[in-house]
């Protein structure tokens, strides 16, 4: 029987991006859920052998404004609650962290750019190992606190939780490595409105991203292709 894959996608650019090919090299049936348009239930989450769920420029605490994000995060509780594999990548990894209870909420700054992570012991010795100190792709304005029963794996000054893991195959990343250097301009344009309040310059970005996209691609690789492994 053919093992399927879910990726539940918030906004079409931000898509599976490097783990498109590496999901589909080992077996999977790949499928998108694009949310708000299709519905969810807790079978939507729980039936799939693998879940992924991608990031988006909404946060958690806005189910007044998008409804939808309390059956996604409903939905995620309960795949949680069956111990099957999930990986939560930035909106993503927040939904996690509200299914298990954990606080989820605006963060100092909005971290948007290449910069470092400092890994925790545990972070160490998980598949986050090859990102080392060496900058990875961050994107987000918003913190999770550590929830209940989980590792907290990254940390950066202004996000003390960068990464969790409530089981081996349960990870969450508030950063990127999925993002495949090749389409960055994508994300350049389907973010601009948020660059500009934000005050940061495009140019600036693509010039990182075509300095150090090269890396960044060859270790997202190793820690994706380290955890699909795990899981399988």
């Amino acid at each position: 029987m053919t093992k399927t894959c879910l990726a539940v996608r918030h906004v079409a650019f931000e898509d599976l991006g490097l783990l498109g090919p590496l999901v589909a090299a080992r077996g999977y049936d790949l499928r998108y859920c694009d949310a708000g348009i299709e519905p969810f239930d807790a079978d939507t989450l729980t039936a799939p052998d693998l879940v992924i769920v991608l990031g988006g420029p909404i946060g958690v605490y806005e189910g007044d404004t998008y409804p939808f994000i309390a059956a996604e995060i409903a939905a995620i509780a309960a795949r949680l609650e069956a111990s099957k594999s999930i990986l939560g990548i930035c909106l993503g990894a927040q939904m996690m962290a509200a299914a298990l209870g954990a606080k989820v909420a605006p963060g100092p700054v909005k971290e948007i750019g290449y910069a470092p992570l400092t890994l925790t012991p545990a972070g160490q010795a998980s598949v986050l190992a090859p990102l080392g100190s060496s900058p990875v792709l961050h994107w987000h304005g918003d913190n999770c606190e550590l929830p209940a029963g989980c590792a907290a794996l990254a940390s950066t000054p202004h996000c003390p939780v960068q990464a969790f893991a409530r089981t081996p195959a349960q990870l969450a990343l508030q950063f990127h490595v999925e993002t495949e250097p090749s389409r960055f301009e994508s994300w350049l344009v389907g973010h601009t409105v948020e660059l500009g309040k934000a005050g940061i310059d495009p140019r600036k970005l693509r010039q990182e991203a075509r300095a150090l996209g090269p890396a960044t691609r060859e270790r997202g690789s190793k820690v994706l292709s380290a955890w699909l492994d795990a899981v399988a």
